[in-house]
């Protein structure tokens, strides 16, 4: 077979399939789209108990080095400086244009170490990047034999109690050291979920005794990439590829969060990273698009591709991401609007199959985030 068409598999592979696992490709990965149970049936198990996550697939890089805080600075508007040891951040990587070419989580490990999370389909040209953009002094290190596991739901931390009591002193965003099972792991409290959860990473030779340690709790079951989309959706959380991409600003994406005070206009340390000035000029002037929620009236679910217009007929936007929301018990999209149409209870319409779907631009989250902040 052709290397360059060769399907990965992550350390927990057999284990998919020995659950009954439903496998697809995805981002160069052989991955379980859902397990026996079914989509929803995942969805709603980790609204109300706890779901173990597969997520090796993604990239893990050690970033280390003389005055790394400063460089890493350069590619991402974060104010890495005022990052605690153990303390992660959300972040985006910026292109000349003020696009975003890759989302992913910081975490600080040491005052000249950083710990980085970034997306499967985007971590051969993540890792490109930086070696192209910091010096030669900087340590660039690919943790390809280690694997990641996410743990979402209101009872995670009932399970990770017993395991590594720890980690429940953990706070949204903070991380440590612990030791599960004689492992010893990194784990955050983090996830993709909208609710309460942990991410282990975990070394890859032990990933699976640890995911079965993990599911032979009463309240823990396996939940396929469905189930994780249809869960990020409901949380108002973007997908990297379809709710931004090269040609998207963090303000055009709503974001903006994702850039520092101190480093936007007039902050202590305002600029200095890749695209600065376009993402000043939409933070400063306004954006002609918007990201927005889209509540579907009815049942018709609206995904992606499909065209807004408003009640004239104009063309004015794109659903980026769509599906079904179990909790919510109705189709629910996210998408761009053109300014003029994106405040919130405005009516549009979807096409869907030559058809007008209405929907109505409303705030994300669709449902409330359950961090855990202490």
């Amino acid at each position: 077979m052709n290397q360059k068409n060769t399907i990965l598999t992550t350390p927990l592979h057999g284990l998919h399939v020995e659950l009954g696992g439903k496998m697809m490709p995805f981002a160069g990965y052989d991955m379980p789209v859902q397990f026996p149970g079914g989509i929803i049936k995942e969805h709603q198990h980790t609204r109300t108990h706890a779901g173990l996550f597969d997520v090796s697939h993604m990239g893990q890089l050690i970033v280390s080095g003389p005055d790394v805080t400063r460089e890493l600075e350069r590619l991402v508007p974060v104010d890495l400086e005022a990052l605690a040891v153990n303390q992660q951040t959300y972040a985006v990587f910026t292109n000349t244009e003020g696009g975003i070419k890759d989302d992913l989580i910081i975490t600080r490990f040491a005052d000249d170490e950083f710990f980085l999370v970034v997306n499967a389909a985007c971590k051969a040209q993540d890792t490109a990047h930086l070696r192209e953009q910091l010096s030669d002094d900087i340590k660039i290190e690919t943790l390809a034999s280690r694997a990641l596991l996410a743990l979402q739901g209101p009872t995670a931390s009932n399970v990770m109690a017993a395991l590594a009591p720890s980690t429940t002193e953990l706070v949204f965003m903070r991380g440590c050291t612990a030791t599960i099972s004689g492992v010893e792991c990194y784990v955050t409290r983090s996830g993709y979920t909208g609710e309460d959860g942990f991410e282990i990473s975990v070394p890859g030779a032990e990933a699976d005794a640890i995911a079965r340690i993990l599911l032979n709790y009463a309240d823990v079951e396996p939940i396929g990439l469905g189930a994780r989309d249809s869960l990020r959706l409901e949380a108002g959380l973007c997908l990297y590829g379809h709710d931004m991409d090269d040609n998207t600003s963090p303000v055009e994406a709503t974001l903006l969060f994702s850039i520092s005070k101190s480093r936007r206009p007039r902050g202590a340390k305002a600029g200095g990273f890749i695209g600065a000035d376009s993402v000043f000029g939409h933070i400063e002037n306004g954006v002609t698009r918007k990201r927005r929620g889209l509540l579907v009236q009815g049942r018709v679910p609206v995904r992606e591709g499909a065209e807004l217009f408003d009640t004239e007929g104009q063309v004015v936007g794109t659903v980026t991401s769509g599906g079904f929301g179990p909790t919510l018990q109705s189709p629910i999209a996210l998408g761009y609007v053109a300014s003029r149409s994106a405040d919130f209870g405005t009516e549009l319409f979807a096409l869907v199959r030559g058809k007008q779907v209405p929907v109505i631009v409303a705030k994300t989250p669709f449902i409330s985030q359950r961090y855990f902040r202490g």
